[in-house]
């Protein structure tokens, strides 16, 4: 799979020839520096943009043979999402936050649910909380919340520390693992941090946007 733009110079090459399987239940950590392609080709596994080459397969189905709704679909069926910025809804409370994808899937159990995951990260007393008054960790620990309550077989980690301190960062983490463990899904990692992805099954490498 390749992925390249236009720019002032003509093609820019972001990634070139990726190709590597992830098996069910792996932990796998993207890694490389900077403006390596890690990103890009997270929003290309995850079918949140396309390739200029080449496709994705999950669970055997082609994504990109698949139109936008059909992908959105796929994607509230079988992924889960932590981003480094969080990417919770400035409106909706914790609580609000992690039932939307229930809710979205017409889940009756959807607060019982979504009161239940955020009492496993620890914020049972936060959850009419809206984002403006929870610290970056508890923001973080909403957000996998919100991943996790669907129990997706797949899930996608952009940098989930990128915006946390060390302390507050180890302790996402360790609970990302362990609730990535407890439901037996597939982790899919992209990180800067070589301890971060010393925790994972396995780590490729991307430089100048291939396979190293």
């Amino acid at each position: 799979m390749s992925k390249r733009v236009a720019d002032a110079t003509g093609q820019l090459t972001i990634l070139c020839d990726i190709d590597f399987t992830v098996q069910k239940g792996e932990t796998l950590a993207i890694v490389g520096a900077s403006g390596s392609g890690k990103s890009t080709l997270l929003g290309l596994l995850a079918g949140l943009d396309t390739p200029s080459e080449g496709t994705v397969r999950l669970d055997g189905i082609d994504i990109f043979a698949l139109n936008e709704d059909q992908r959105a679909g796929l994607r509230q069926a079988k992924l889960g999402f932590v981003f480094q910025s969080f990417q919770l809804l400035a409106h909706l409370t914790a609580l609000e936050n992690v039932m939307l994808p229930l809710e979205l899937g017409r889940d009756e159990r959807a607060r019982e649910k979504a009161e239940s995951m955020l009492g496993r990260v620890g914020l049972s007393s936060r959850l009419r909380h809206y984002p403006k008054f929870l610290s970056g960790g508890e923001q973080q620990r909403v957000a996998l919340a919100r991943a996790f309550v669907t129990e997706p077989p797949l899930l996608f980690a952009d940098e989930p520390t990128g915006s946390l301190d060390a302390v507050t960062g180890e302790s996402v983490i360790k609970l990302m693992f362990e609730l990535n463990e407890e439901r037996g899904s597939t982790l899919v990692l992209v990180t800067h941090d070589p301890l971060i992805a010393a925790r994972c099954r396995r780590t490729i490498t991307i430089a100048a946007g291939r396979l190293t």
